[in-house]
């Protein structure tokens, strides 16, 4: 499959409900919610699915503006523009929303999760509850998980195998704690800036790598600053849809309703949107990483030595920010995930 018609896969039947002008005025209630997905990527697609679904079951009383693509921001401008107000809901990773809801951190700590299954158990249901109060806390209202997925290395100098290979590179980090001190116990110098401005950093050589999805990756054109990609799978990165309280407790309770319709299985559907957009998501890493070679990107698996020379450092990292910098509410979430991950494999 061609780079070029990658994007063109409709990923998720994506059908945009099309108001007209006096229908879109009939409608009572307006969200407008932000993304920095790039517009045909499986993220944005899910979005615009999501928007026929809601628009749909709240029976013509709302509207939804998808605002794709980072063009109100980058995810911690629009996460702080939510709970605002200024717009009423966003689709960010957690690692953005842990700028305001830090309890979310924990989930993205290194080696954490061996694989999908274990991270869709944990989140649906050993840290779904806490999850919720803790957005509450900060005047934010879960909608209902998605996922960046599992992060992988892309480099200019050379395939990432162990953590040598990063000691004193300038790798781009996410703007979070855990995600920064990931990358001092690999012996790398994070450089934290905001998801808008990697592309550029990498082509003036500000940074050397990064940490993404072969999706996320792709869709944002980071390839085109990559030389080595790297399949290391070392941290899983949920995502969220949430919205602002002020403005979601005010609604009635049929359009809320429709808001958390993702969570459910809805007539006519195998599984809830939720568990779709995951699966497609997922579904997407070997042909990303087969337009990734296609593109003369070097793609390296790394082998089961290469990954275990992670495991010591990574603990590090889990260990110095759990000793350091977590909260009490991150101990106590970090300890639910720990108690679910044990029972989880002790049955599996």
């Amino acid at each position: 499959m061609r780079v070029a018609h990658l994007l063109m896969i409709p990923l998720f039947a994506a059908v945009m409900l099309i108001l007209s002008p006096a229908q879109a005025q009939q409608a009572a209630y307006v969200l407008k919610i932000a993304s920095v997905a790039p517009d045909g990527s499986p993220w944005a697609e899910g979005l615009k699915e999501f928007k026929t679904q809601a628009e749909r079951l709240a029976g013509g009383k709302l509207q939804v503006k998808l605002f794709i693509g980072g063009v109100l921001g980058d995810e911690n401008e629009t996460v702080l523009q939510t709970q605002r107000g200024q717009i009423q809901g966003v689709g960010a990773s957690t690692g953005a929303l842990a700028s305001l809801v830090p309890d979310l951190s924990v989930m993205e700590l290194p080696f954490l999760f061996n694989n999908a299954k274990e991270a869709d158990h944990v989140l649906d249901n050993v840290v779904f509850k806490s999850s919720e109060a803790a957005f509450q806390s900060k005047g934010l209202v879960l909608g209902f998980w998605s996922e960046n997925g599992f992060r992988c290395f892309g480099s200019s100098f050379g395939p990432i195998k162990t953590p040598a290979d990063m000691k004193g590179r300038k790798m781009r980090s996410q703007e979070n704690p855990v995600h920064i001190e990931m990358y001092k116990a690999f012996g790398a110098t994070p450089v934290p800036i905001p998801t808008t401005e990697v592309l550029t950093s990498l082509q003036t050589g500000v940074v050397e790598g990064y940490d993404n999805t072969p999706l996320f990756a792709f869709a944002a054109q980071w390839t085109s600053g990559t030389k080595y990609f790297s399949v290391t799978r070392h941290m899983y990165q949920p995502a969220a849809i949430v919205y602002n309280k002020t403005w979601f407790d005010a609604l009635p309770a049929d359009v809320k309703t429709a808001l958390l319709s993702a969570r459910v299985l809805q007539p006519g559907q195998t599984v809830p949107l939720t568990q779709k957009l995951r699966d497609e998501i997922r579904a997407m890493d070997p042909i990303l990483l087969e337009n990734l070679k296609s593109m003369k990107i070097q793609v390296y698996q790394p082998t089961a030595t290469d990954l275990a020379a992670f495991q010591a450092p990574a603990k590090v990292a889990r260990d110095t920010y759990m000793s350091t910098k977590a909260s009490s509410g991150e101990k106590t979430m970090y300890a639910q995930i720990e108690a679910g991950l044990k029972a989880y494999r002790s049955s599996h």
